[in-house]
């Protein structure tokens, strides 16, 4: 049982095989949560012979502690929240938090959509693609997202996952793909040898080869 990914590409190499049953339809786009899951995405839609498209979603995270999240925001203003920890803030704290994350989410929109149209998911299926689950809160926003964008079915697919996270994702996506759960999760970056962080103009860069 694999216990690691040699890098982001790898990871999708292994999700790709998983989503078979995706390949070769009309119906299916592939979106890459920015920025982490665009190089995993990219290799999925690459197998698949999908569109690949990104969407925006951001974490929202503690003051503080900001890989810990509270919940995320997407586009069309959908915003979820993580109860167990947004109750312990103070609600000028998490309002702080979201103000500054709308304005990166809009930063980020501007730039991964310039010269090309908005998003439309109108009757397709979207497969959402990440590097990894940890909270969860950010592939949970990016469902009901999608399907305010028109999505009819919503497929996450993520090469790990904490157990927790996932569990709550399928309540809310359609399928969820994650071969690894591992019951001591730790971070997304433990089961990655190579975890580089993914730069905007790298994203760019994905977009543009795909296009």
């Amino acid at each position: 049982m694999r216990d690691s990914y040699p890098d982001r590409e790898a990871a999708g190499e292994h999700l790709a095989g998983l989503l078979t049953h995706y390949a070769g339809r009309d119906d299916v786009t592939v979106l890459g949560l920015v920025r982490g899951g665009v190089p995993v995405a990219k290799i999925v839609a690459d197998r698949l012979g999908a569109p690949l498209d990104v969407l925006v979603v951001r974490k929202l995270g503690v003051p503080g502690a900001p890989e810990l999240a509270f919940g995320a925001l997407g586009s069309g203003g959908v915003t979820v929240y993580n109860e167990e920890i947004a109750g312990l803030l103070a609600e000028g704290d998490i309002e702080a938090v979201r103000r500054r994350e709308e304005v990166e989410l809009h930063r980020r929109e501007q730039r991964y959509r310039a010269g090309r149209p908005p998003l439309d998911l109108t009757g397709r299926t979207a497969v959402i693609v990440d590097d990894g689950l940890a909270t969860g809160a950010t592939a949970r926003a990016s469902v009901p997202v999608a399907r305010a964008l028109g999505a009819e079915r919503v497929v996450v697919a993520v090469p790990v996952g904490a157990p927790d996270a996932v569990a709550k994702l399928r309540r809310v996506a359609d399928e969820v793909i994650c071969p690894m759960v591992p019951p001591d999760f730790g971070a997304v970056s433990r089961y990655y040898d190579r975890f580089d962080q993914t730069s905007d103009d790298e994203v760019n860069a994905l977009l543009g080869a795909a296009a």
